[in-house]
């Protein structure tokens, strides 16, 4: 059986809360914001109307002591779902995190649970600058014992947080904010999802496009333009941070000729993609044509400036500029970063996206 609908990412989000918050008696939302009258971007928008101000409420600014407390709640047989609003915010509490909920089952034998879902937003918009737009998943993934999970699409983003919620050990939900706006088909009867794999976008056969979170969009971008010029990019979405699917991408190349683009929505000293790369490298190395590229942000922090920030995001045109260089095809360059181009500034996802909540 189908039920599929046609939903934004937040709205994804949304759904998929409403339906655990009805499914799991046990199951707090708890965040800065989680009831503010913007319910950080209409995720949790009517929640708390619907489930009551003890299940569904706001926090102090105290990020530390609230995981800690979220923590205890889990280990005392809550499912919390513990909302930042940034994953910058997500640094004051990394003590909680990475020496307690991410321990807890190995330093117990397995006797003891941290079904504990904390959800943060990563990326870029309306000149949030330095503090309040980095990219930190790669941090994150170095942690033993932490799922971290970055979905891209609104099927995904809804079958993930239900089975984040689900897990009984602790996961990191990552949302980039350019991705709530973006419609997605949501089937709610497809089997569910598990918080591992890669996934197939685009079929193609002269260039594989390994590609996280928003930086999938951007790909896809790229394929779609450049597919009219006769070149065909296959594009895998890295949806799981941890573990990565490396077979899915030694798979794809057998089909695309050994030629490998990835690309990351994170600067290229924090990116989870020289991760992919060392193992495809390492392990699969002879499957490679040529040299893999990696694409991702300069290794400085994020200009608050919207001038400089049209400097700053590499996006679908140096996607289509490298591809066409590594396919031989760089006469084209020019054709398609001209189909490519946008007149939006390249901190504004569209002309509805006004303010940072």
């Amino acid at each position: 059986m189908r039920d599929v609908r046609m939903m934004t990412y937040g709205e994804a989000i949304r759904a998929a809360l409403d339906d655990a918050l009805a499914k799991y008696p046990e199951m707090l939302l708890i965040g800065e914001g989680v009831p503010d009258p913007k319910t950080i971007f209409g995720t949790t928008q009517g929640l708390r109307e619907k489930y009551g101000a003890e299940r569904v409420l706001d926090m102090p600014l105290a990020e530390n002591g609230m995981t800690g407390i979220c923590i205890g709640a889990a280990l005392a047989g809550m499912r919390p779902v513990l909302v930042h609003q940034r994953i910058d915010f997500a640094l004051l509490s990394v003590d909680q995190l990475i020496n307690n909920a991410a321990k807890w089952h190995y330093m117990f034998d397995g006797q003891q649970k941290v079904p504990l879902v904390i959800r943060v937003i990563i990326g870029r918009g309306w000149g949030q600058g330095p503090q309040h737009s980095q990219s930190l998943q790669a941090m994150f993934a170095q942690v033993p014992g932490l799922k971290v999970v970055m979905p891209t699409t609104a099927g995904d983003a809804y079958h993930f947080m239900l089975e984040a919620i689900a897990d009984n050990n602790p996961v990191l939900f990552i949302e980039h904010r350019w991705l709530h706006h973006v419609q997605g088909e949501v089937d709610k009867h497809r089997p569910a999802a598990e918080l591992s794999g890669a996934a197939l976008l685009r079929q193609g056969t002269d260039i594989t496009l390994a590609a996280f979170s928003h930086m999938s969009i951007e790909a896809l971008k790229a394929a779609t333009v450049l597919a009219r010029y006769g070149v065909d990019a296959e594009v895998l979405d890295m949806r799981c941070v941890s573990s990565l699917d490396v077979d899915s991408v030694v798979g794809s190349l057998a089909k695309t000729g050994g030629r490998l683009l990835v690309a990351d929505c994170a600067p290229e000293m924090a990116s989870i993609g020289h991760q992919l790369l060392s193992k495809l490298v390492l392990a699969h190395g002879h499957g490679l044509q040529q040299a893999p590229r990696l694409i991702a942000y300069p290794n400085h922090p994020v200009p608050t400036s919207h001038f400089v920030a049209n400097h700053y995001y590499p996006g679908a045109e140096q996607i289509a500029s490298a591809v066409l260089d590594m396919v031989g095809r760089s006469e084209l360059t020019a054709s398609v970063i001209g189909a490519l181009q946008s007149d939006l500034p390249k901190d504004q996802p569209d002309r509805s996206f006004v303010g940072p909540f």
